[in-house]
């Protein structure tokens, strides 16, 4: 049974200062805290209701799991994990393909970027830090599971970028088309946010422009399209 205070203290970590105080995210669903602990990410608390058939540290009723789940139709099992953030390693940057992340600020565009560095085989996100919350639920749930399989840095993208030896290649509607490309094995591939692209700190940084070619007359591409046709070129060219 919970108390008044584990009830409180479940709520609260909707906000993202009551989350980074706590040390703790949080996940609900079945789909994404399956994949998550398929995965072996150690979630450290998992209240279930006895729908859920995986593992649980507490058993709770529909209606307190109603009264501690972050959305109006709660699941069966809300789940608690550990806010852990990786410190990129200098020179990280100079080996295989890295996804950077310029002020991304819908978490379901940087969960499915995410997303995407995980299909394509990237094992290296790293955001502004006026990215959205990577711990946030909303970013965790579009990665559906990748969060557990991708390492993603928060970190000042001018700082890091600065003096790297590989290209860093950037979406720009006025940029060399992307399937020209040559063969990549090491890359910096920076995506911008949604409203205002590149940021000109950012863009200083930038040692080519690529473009995706239009034949219709949308004016841009979600950020997760644009990524996702970006490193299949990038890929294709290497196979």
């Amino acid at each position: 049974m919970l108390t008044k205070a584990d009830t409180q203290r479940l709520r609260s970590l909707r906000e993202k200062k009551h989350r980074e105080a706590a040390g703790l995210f949080v996940v609900e669903g079945e789909k994404v805290v399956g994949e998550l602990l398929a995965a072996e990410l150690p979630f450290v608390e998992v209240y279930a209701t006895e729908a859920w058939r995986g593992r649980c540290t507490q058993r709770v009723t529909p209606e307190e799991m109603a009264r501690i789940s972050h959305y109006p139709t709660p699941s069966s099992v809300l789940a608690l994990g550990r806010i852990v953030r990786q410190p990129l390693e200098a020179g990280a940057l100079e080996h295989g393909l890295t996804l950077a992340l310029d002020g991304v600020q819908d978490p379901g565009n940087v969960g499915t970027l995410l997303r995407i560095a995980d299909w394509f085989g990237l094992t290296r996100v790293v955001l502004s830090p006026d990215c959205a919350d990577l711990f946030g639920q909303k970013t965790i749930n579009a990665s559906m599971g990748s969060f557990a399989r991708v390492t993603a840095h928060t970190a000042d993208l001018t700082e890091v970028l600065a003096g790297v030896r590989v290209p860093v290649l950037g979406c720009d509607l006025a940029g060399e088309n992307v399937h020209t490309l040559r063969p990549l094995r090491d890359a910096v591939v920076v995506i911008g946010s949604e409203g205002r692209g590149l940021s000109p700190a950012v863009r200083a940084c930038v040692t080519q422009f690529i473009t995706i070619p239009k034949y219709g007359g949308a004016e841009s591409l979600n950020a997760g399209v644009a990524a996702a046709i970006v490193c299949d070129n990038l890929r294709r060219a290497l196979a």
